[in-house]
């Protein structure tokens, strides 16, 4: 039996789908629009990352022949064609100079204007500048095109410290960070011996709380590292106990306000022992001697 011809269009439409589905131009992806519209920028990439690979490798090969002294004339020659180009130091910045001579942190910096900013570096400027005995913590920056920022943190001046006939102004920490023009600070408490530096730091604090005490000491004295005296301004020596100097102060304070006890002329006040008090006298003047009674002696008749 013949098929009818009005069939045949009906099982030839899939093929003919199929057919023009393949014809059909494929659409393009956005990878590939994103790489057709940047077209013109790849080739100088391209070319960037090459020139970034050479001298990366030049670099490499450099080091492995000689890690230290080539690679650092590279980097000078390439500073002072930085330079030739405008990045020249221009000005220095510094912040927290209140004691530090200006001439050592110059010193410590090794830098002029005119000279190349990226032949700078801040890290060992550090390092210099820590090495200055005022200088606690230093804090550098290099700031294109041309300045060079410094703040430094100085150690507080907190005692003076006489050993051996010789003055100087130590820190909290006991650190020595200054010899000379110590008159300078001569408002400081002045503490005296061996092993003071490094154990004053709470004697000070205990006679800030007792101004009564403190207005009438002229210096604290260490004892064989081990104790404390206070030396009064009139002259008095006050034997304070090891590890209760504390007490002992308060102590003092208390018989200053009741007796006046640091007025009165005492060669020492003993305080060591807790339950006595011991004071020392000056010694008495002598008396007037009792004048010798002449006898006459004849002489020979």
């Amino acid at each position: 039996m013949a098929s009818s011809p009005s069939a045949r269009p009906r099982r030839d439409a899939p093929a003919r789908t199929r057919a023009s589905l393949s014809s059909a131009p494929s659409r393009p992806t956005s990878l590939r629009l994103w790489l057709r519209r940047r077209r013109g920028l790849l080739r100088p990439a391209g070319l960037g990352l090459l020139g970034a690979g050479a001298l990366a490798a030049a670099a490499l090969a450099v080091m492995a022949a000689d890690p230290y002294g080539r690679l650092a004339a590279l980097w000078d020659g390439a500073a002072e064609i930085a330079a030739s180009g405008g990045l020249q130091v221009q000005d220095v910045q510094v912040e927290g100079m209140y004691h530090t001579a200006p001439d050592l942190v110059r010193e410590a910096l090794g830098v002029r204007r005119g000279d190349p900013i990226l032949g700078f570096d801040p890290h060992w400027a550090r390092e210099q500048l820590e090495q200055i005995a005022w200088v606690g913590h230093a804090h550098v920056e290099r700031l294109l095109p041309g300045t060079i920022r410094v703040r430094l943190e100085e150690r507080q001046p907190f005692a003076i410290w006489q050993r051996d006939g010789k003055f100087s102004v130590i820190d909290r920490e006991g650190r020595v960070v200054a010899t000379e023009n110590v008159g300078a600070f001569g408002r400081l408490p002045l503490i005296v011996g061996l092993g003071a530096d490094r154990a004053a730091a709470p004697m000070v604090d205990a006679l800030r709380g007792a101004a009564e005490v403190q207005e009438r000491v002229h210096a604290l004295v260490r004892v064989s590292e081990r104790r404390w005296n206070l030396r009064l301004r009139n002259g008095t020596d006050v034997l304070l106990p090891e590890g209760q100097e504390v007490a002992a102060i308060n102590r003092l304070a208390e018989l200053q306000a009741k007796q006046g006890l640091m007025d009165r002329p005492l060669v020492a006040i003993d305080l060591r022992l807790p339950d006595k008090l011991v004071l020392r006298l000056p010694p008495s003047p002598p008396g007037p001697q009792p004048a010798e009674t002449q006898k006459s002696r004849s002489g020979r008749g």
